[in-house]
């Protein structure tokens, strides 16, 4: 049986430029927080992380993205609690598919929080949570457009492909 990322109940991070966030899984009291931060991305933020346009994260997906099964999946938040109430600035997720023992990648940082190491800490830790679960592999879609998460992924070892069949897209994944 994989072993789980153990419940912790944070962990302190210091972004490059030595402001503080708190590390932690997702709850389901996390459902306003992340509405909140789906209003501060741009629309090329939203595209970038849903690879369509959305004027809004309804209700029943924002309950959805917080209520997960730690089985199949792992959400990671970076809330930044020197504001009342804490606000997420960033959201990294591994989706397991257990018939192709492989995890599905998503991360999202706020764009007022991008390029400061904080994409690179998730990537890591979903990579870290895939190999504790015996995961053969990760992958992700990103959009062609997205030079920072290609580069990033490049960096850690990822390989890309073209899929024929979703134009303006990559494939990453890393063999782990």
């Amino acid at each position: 049986m994989p072993q789980l990322l153990a419940p912790v109940p944070g962990e302190q991070v210091t972004t490059r430029d030595h402001r503080p966030l708190q590390l932690r899984h997702i709850e389901p009291a996390d459902v306003a927080a992340i509405q909140r931060c789906f209003t501060r991305l741009s629309p090329q933020d939203i595209r970038r992380r849903f690879l369509h346009a959305m004027s809004e994260l309804p209700d029943l997906m924002a309950q959805r993205l917080c209520r997960i099964d730690p089985a199949l999946e792992t959400a990671l938040v970076l809330e930044d609690r020197t504001v009342t109430p804490g606000e997420i600035r960033g959201v990294g997720r591994i989706y397991v598919d257990e018939v192709v023992n492989s995890g599905e990648f998503s991360v999202l940082v706020e764009h007022d929080w991008a390029r400061r190491g904080l994409g690179a800490l998730l990537m890591q830790r979903l990579v870290d949570d895939s190999r504790r679960r015996g995961l053969r592999e990760i992958w992700g879609y990103v959009l062609q457009e997205n030079r920072p998460m290609l580069e990033l992924c490049r960096e850690l070892g990822f390989e890309r492909r073209l899929p024929v069949d979703e134009p303006g897209t990559a494939q990453i994944s890393l063999q782990l």
